[in-house]
């Protein structure tokens, strides 16, 4: 088992302009498998530290944008050296202040660099253009960067989500301030640090602070040309309300409340019943992407229901860093408190709920934000935990006797992130996919370990708008200019 006591104490500053910034006062990180014990601490930027900044990337602008698309991605591709070095490291901090299995985080890392390399991958399209021939006019299409970008990354998986952003705005030609989650900010910190010190001053910053504090510098300041962010519709909201004061573009990836849809002739083996599970689960159930209601042919329902609780009666809770380990801790508790909330609620309203897994030897689930994974079985479709987002370890499963019914009722929602379809029937399920509103569907599959990441990405309603990743991501961080010769 980790001793909790002897692990070091992780500390970050901010990173502005090609040096370290020391600050004042400090943001402290604790370990959510027992809500006491101090991962690190890092800096917390004040209002004129996050300004700097923003300067800093505004400075290094035109040079950064002058260069080639082709200089850029190289560029960026030769940063991403000494990260393989630290992954180690990173990921056994990551896991210590967001509570996730070191293997996720080992992944969330790798993900990131992945992710940075298909951006470089396009740098070829930067320059593309579109030529209208005359007459009355010959006029070209093309495409500018846009300037200072702030991204804004949540805690779940803080590295793989900006590298769904940062590279392809760096490729554009754009500068960046990265904005890390204030309760996840270590290891993320670290890995732009990192990769910061190898570009020229000022095209990559990373400041992390209180969001009352530093928030307005890194939204509202007029230099900044587009804001990222990944979090909750809520933190959606907040960020274009404050946007709209100074008509800074946003793009928003928000929550999820993906639906999935069996219908008679699934294949329900044990390679696809791993992949419901893991769709579902990974990462605690907190994966915006994540199956968050699942709808079954009657006919299968109960072969569904007894696959994923075997698959559930074999967790083991416990330290992410500890052998044997399957699910971490929620990373916060109130996240926790909402889960069972909605568990209480789905019981009292007569829905049956199961709970799973046991501790690994050792390990005490009873202090921190442990949570037990749960199915929750037929459910009305009016109880909280279908209609709202769990972001948690549970799962409801609702019968259904007519497809397009289920349709109707997966579409019924506030979001429209992903769904997935299961099916032998592969026009059939490009049938069905077409009918569901969310800006990516499965087939077979469902979450992160199956998504085309040369697709663009994101949602439909409250889930957001704008896309990460392809072309569609590249084109974010860019604006079209045209050129009109007279014939």
């Amino acid at each position: 088992m980790v001793s909790l006591d002897q692990l070091p104490e992780i500390r970050t500053e901010l990173f502005i302009a090609g040096e370290v910034r020391s600050t004042d006062d400090h943001l402290q990180v604790i370990d959510p498998s027992d809500g006491r014990s101090v991962v690190g601490y890092a800096g917390a930027a004040s209002a004129k530290q996050a300004e700097e900044a923003v300067a800093a990337a505004h400075r290094a602008f035109p040079a950064w944008a002058a260069r080639t698309p082709q200089e850029r991605a190289e560029m960026i591709t030769a940063a991403l050296a000494p990260l393989e070095a630290d992954r180690n490291a990173t990921a056994e901090i990551l896991t210590r202040e967001n509570g996730k299995i070191r293997m996720e985080s080992f992944i969330d890392s790798i993900v990131f660099a992945h992710r940075c390399q298909l951006a470089g991958g396009l740098a070829e399209r930067v320059a593309d253009k579109v030529t209208l021939p005359a007459p009355p006019w010959r006029t070209e299409v093309s495409y500018l960067p846009l300037g200072v970008v702030t991204i804004i990354v949540p805690f779940n998986w803080p590295m793989a989500i900006l590298g769904a952003s940062l590279p392809y705005a760096l490729v554009a030609g754009n500068t960046v301030v990265v904005k890390p989650p204030p309760t996840t900010p270590l290891a993320t910190t670290r890995t732009v640090q990192k990769m910061a010190e190898l570009l020229p001053p000022g095209v990559l910053n990373v400041v992390t602070g209180h969001d009352a504090e530093i928030g307005s510098a890194l939204i509202q300041d007029d230099r900044v040309k587009k804001v990222c962010f990944t979090g909750s519709p809520g933190g959606g909201k907040r960020i274009m309300a404050m946007a709209s004061e100074s008509l800074t573009r946003v793009a928003l990836e928000l929550g999820g409340n993906d639906p999935a849809i069996v219908l008679p002739d699934a294949d329900l083996g044990p390679e696809a019943l791993q992949k419901m599970f893991g769709g579902t689960f990974d990462s605690t159930g907190q994966i915006c992407m994540a199956t968050k209601r699942l709808y079954v042919h009657r006919s299968r329902y109960d072969e569904v229901v007894e696959g994923l609780s075997g698959l559930l009666s074999a967790t083991k809770l416990g330290h992410g860093l500890d052998e044997g380990v399957t699910m971490g801790p929620l990373h916060q508790t109130r996240q926790k408190e909402y889960v069972l909330e909605l568990l209480a609620q789905a019981r009292e309203s007569g829905a049956e709920v199961r709970e799973f897994g046991e501790a690994v030897d050792g390990a005490d689930i009873s202090v921190g934000n442990f949570l037990k994974p749960s199915l929750v079985l037929d459910p009305s479709d009016d109880a909280r935990v279908v209609g709202e987002e769990q972001f948690g370890p549970t799962l409801p499963i609702l019968p259904f006797d007519d497809v397009e019914d289920a349709v109707a009722r997966a579409n019924d929602t506030w979001s429209g992130l992903c769904s997935s379809v299961w099916t032998e029937d592969l026009d059939r399920a490009a049938q069905i996919g077409a009918q569901l509103r969310t800006g990516y569907t499965f087939v077979n599959c469902h979450g992160a370990a199956f998504l085309d990441e040369r697709a663009p990405f994101g949602g439909f309603n409250h889930s957001g708008f704008g896309r990460e990743m392809g072309i569609e991501g590249l084109r974010e961080f860019m604006d079209t200019h045209s050129v009109g010769f007279p014939a």
